[in-house]
């Protein structure tokens, strides 16, 4: 089968496409011929290494040396199943599901094993596999920032920093649906974008700093890791909520006198994902409350070109790979 593999970590151009074995699914895992996958900030992270000051040794024990041990990236999926092992219960041969593989990677390529109770469920007709594989990282993230460490409450005051990526387009949704009041910062071109999605209030950050606007928040939710650290400290209520998808070694010590000494908290941390989420997620998804934004597709052998352009920080939504080039 044909794979893009990470050949070291560097530039787009290491992912090289070459062909290697099939996989065959294990008794309790279901084998997925994938139609499409997508590029998230993960991917491009692992590929060149690009971690936040303080932690390139560790990723380097923690993912390989001097390149990813798990050489195909890729965590988000959407395609078909193709055989299944001899103890799987939910799922069936032409079975349309999509999900994400999690740390495990391993969805650029033609195919792919999951253990049947992974975040995978089947896929309604009425959704394409270009938005099925663009919606769980942006979704998984936003949940797992919002409901479970920020807490959020109906009405709330949320302001979404980095509202037009994949995970912000992802958290304006979500915010609403929760029953929030959410001012949304994005640049000017992207205004309309995130007013189509619920925004109540929407900040060009080229033009206004929204810390300096007197205006006090239940939850700041960084998504890009761009925002003032002490200006945003000032913006919150007491009791607030500071939430950031990015740090580096220095603002986690400053996370961690802040936490020492404020009735607001500063969040950080890893998102999580399970089953259970993707079904919740699922829900609102095909019924048509949340959907993700998808800013390009990509063929799969322009995939390196794919990254590249959603390296440069200003895609809107996702990027989108899809495998129908491939025969």
């Amino acid at each position: 089968m044909k794979a893009m593999v990470c050949t070291k970590y560097g530039p787009p151009d290491v992912l090289q496409l070459q062909d290697i074995d099939k996989p065959v699914p294990k008794d309790n895992e279901v084998l997925i011929r994938i139609h499409a996958t997508s590029v998230t900030a993960g991917d491009y992270r692992i590929r060149g290494l690009n971690v936040p000051f303080g932690f390139k040794t560790p990723m380097r024990l923690m993912l390989g040396f001097n390149k990813p041990r798990q050489s195909i990236l890729g965590i988000n999926l959407a395609g078909v199943i193709e055989a299944v092992g001899k103890d799987v219960k939910q799922f069936k041969v032409t079975d349309a599901v999509y999900g994400s593989s999690g740390m495990k990677l391993g969805c650029y390529a033609e195919y792919i094993c999951l253990d049947e109770n992974s975040s995978l469920t089947t896929k309604p007709e009425h959704i394409s596999f270009e938005a099925a594989a663009a919606f769980p990282f942006g979704m998984f993230t936003a949940l797992s920032f919002l409901r479970d460490k920020g807490r959020i409450q109906p009405g709330e005051k949320v302001l979404i920093y980095g509202a037009s990526g994949a995970v912000g387009t992802a958290a304006i949704q979500l915010a609403k649906y929760f029953g929030a009041e959410v001012t949304a910062v994005c640049s000017g071109e992207n205004i309309e974008l995130v007013a189509s999605l619920g925004a109540d209030k929407v900040i060009d950050y080229t033009k206004q700093d929204f810390t300096q606007s007197g205006e006090q928040y239940d939850i700041i939710f960084d998504t890009v890791g761009k925002s003032s650290f002490s200006g945003s400290l000032n913006s919150l209520r007491d009791n607030g909520r500071y939430l950031l998808t990015v740090t580096d070694l220095w603002s986690n010590l400053r996370i961690l006198w802040s936490n020492l000494f404020r009735h607001n908290k500063v969040i950080a941390g890893i998102a999580t994902e399970n089953r259970d989420d993707l079904l919740f997620l699922a829900g609102l998804f095909e019924s048509g409350k949340i959907t993700p934004v998808v800013d390009r597709i990509y063929p799969f052998a322009q995939l390196p070109d794919a990254h590249a352009y959603a390296e440069q920080g200003h895609k809107k939504g996702n990027v989108v790979i899809t495998m129908s080039d491939q025969p």
